[in-house]
């Protein structure tokens, strides 16, 4: 099964050609083209991402991402539009000196997002599905980021023992359950347990600001252009991690819930009482490395003991967040400590992106799930 897929659900503009196939247990992934326009520098003045100007761009992009796609398709060529008969194509989206590779079905983000983002791409989506007479199915953005490791490697199929943890195969490594996994983006935290692709429970989330957020506004604070996850993790490998120390929100408490705001007004205090200036570079790496420890201190305490308690043989990072290779690194540390095998999305999968959409449309697919083409910004997961 081929799909393409569509992700606007923020300031990415992203189109993907996914070869998808096996069933449930063990689900194979090619990506043919993984196309993302960024609105990064358009929304860099503002100090964050504007939804109106957003949806404009996105409006504006998925035609020339589409163009790029049909243009660099080295897939057989078969124009799906011939069995349309009379259906009117005036206002086709696809040029008429291009045809698309055969595809089955089209995956489109629905939420969470930024809802004027996410019409943009469900419109487009609905009548790109009308002109090929395709279905179109409704993606979670969230479970977009939670199984984008499956792009990984090359997926084998397998017998497995009863007597064994359920498993799926994928080339020269294995994905054992039970499985924690964390999603760290700049909307969400959540960490999960999953008994197998199908069936997971929500353990914990965010009680206010997500990781991102947090990231993202404590660079604001620090005078750091947007986006400010990548600069904050820049400024934290020349500083002290231990020079302040910033508190650990929640991380004594015996439930899975996360809560970054206080952390985050830490950070606005200590600034405003030191007097932090753009030239005390020093100060400024110490603040950066400190808060940036605090933070993954926190979630590498929380997931930990969720694999110590449910005997997972298998922690999942994802989300934009999982880019950090500070948070990388101690969560692949400690998760081998525990003999649960540590897993993360290719560096290319982890910001917003289609294949990821692909790959949770398929699944939905597999599941007889079903999301309506509606726009919804806060879903969740």
């Amino acid at each position: 099964m081929k799909i393409l897929a569509i992700e606007t659900s923020c300031d990415e503009t992203a189109i993907a050609l996914v070869k998808a196939s096996g069933g449930i247990k063990a689900p194979r992934f090619k990506v043919l083209k993984n196309l993302i326009a960024s609105q990064i520098e358009i929304h860099r003045p503002f100090g964050g991402v504007v939804p109106n100007l957003a949806k404009r761009e996105h409006i504006k992009n998925l035609p020339l991402l589409l163009k790029q796609l049909l243009a660099s398709s080295r897939s057989k060529i078969k124009d799906q539009r011939s069995k349309l008969g009379s259906r009117n194509t005036k206002y086709s989206l696809l040029p008429t000196h291009y045809s698309l590779p055969p595809i089955d079905m089209i995956a489109v983000t629905v939420g969470p997002g930024l809802e004027p983002a996410l019409w943009a791409g469900i419109e487009f989506a609905k009548k790109l599905g009308e002109e090929l007479d395709v279905p179109v199915l409704g993606a979670n953005h969230l479970e977009g980021h939670l199984y984008s490791f499956l792009l990984a490697q090359k997926a084998v199929n397998s017998k497995s023992q009863a007597s064994k943890p359920k498993r799926l195969k994928f080339g020269s490594w294995s994905l054992k359950f039970p499985s924690i996994a964390l999603i760290v983006s700049g909307g969400h935290t959540t960490l999960l347990l999953l008994k197998d692709l199908k069936t997971r429970k929500k353990l914990g989330e965010t009680r206010d600001d997500a990781v991102g957020e947090a990231f993202d506004k404590v660079a604001r604070i620090l005078g750091l252009p947007y986006p400010g996850g990548p600069e904050i993790e820049k400024l934290a490998k020349r500083g002290r991690a231990d020079a302040i120390e910033f508190p650990r929100p929640m991380l004594n408490q015996k439930n899975y819930d996360f809560s970054f705001s206080g952390l985050k007004t830490a950070v606005l205090y200590y600034t405003r009482d030191h007097e932090l200036l753009p030239t005390n570079y020093s100060l400024l790496t110490n603040v950066a490395a400190s808060f940036q420890k605090a933070a993954i201190d926190v979630l590498v305490a929380k997931t930990m003991r969720a694999v110590s308690e449910y005997n997972a043989k298998s922690m999942i990072l994802c989300g934009g967040v999982a880019a950090n290779k500070a948070l990388r690194a101690a969560l692949k540390r400690e998760s081998e400590k525990l003999n649960a095998r540590f897993l993360a999305p290719d560096p290319q999968f982890n910001t917003d992106n289609a294949a990821m959409i692909a790959v949770a449309g398929y699944i939905n697919y597999l599941r007889g799930k079903k999301y309506k083409l509606i726009a919804k910004g806060d879903m969740n997961i």
